[in-house]
């Protein structure tokens, strides 16, 4: 259920899985997978991923498709785990998570679902 509206052409600064949350890499031209829910995040990876060096298109805008970590309920905000992959926004007190938007199905460690890319951040 993918409708990618806006898609860039980056490098991989190392191995990006498929359905990744991404971030930026060393420079401009490079992009890695997210890491952690305060880094900056600018998109998804396309359904084929990319070794370290290849071309990867990352989808900037639109309805990309995200793979869970966890379980998380239809219209939740969403950010990154240690892998790219995604999990509901739950900052602690005085910390900011960056968000990659609003999952549009509900989901279980592993799923692969809809999200609605909306960047922004939320505070706890």
């Amino acid at each position: 259920m993918a409708n990618p509206l806006f898609t860039k052409n980056f490098i991989a600064g190392a191995a990006i899985a498929k359905y990744r949350i991404i971030k930026f890499g060393a420079d401009d031209d490079h992009v890695v997978q997210a890491a952690a829910a305060n880094d900056s995040i600018i998109g998804v990876s396309d359904s084929l991923g990319a070794n370290t060096g290849e071309r990867i298109d990352v989808i900037i805008s639109g309805i990309a498709e995200i793979e869970f970590s966890a379980n998380v309920n239809r219209g939740a905000l969403i950010t990154s785990d240690a892998d790219g992959k995604a999990l509901q926004c739950s900052p602690v007190a005085g910390a900011n998570n960056r968000l990659i938007g609003i999952v549009m199905a509900s989901a279980a460690p592993g799923d692969i679902a809809p999200v609605l890319l909306s960047l922004g951040s939320l505070q706890g």
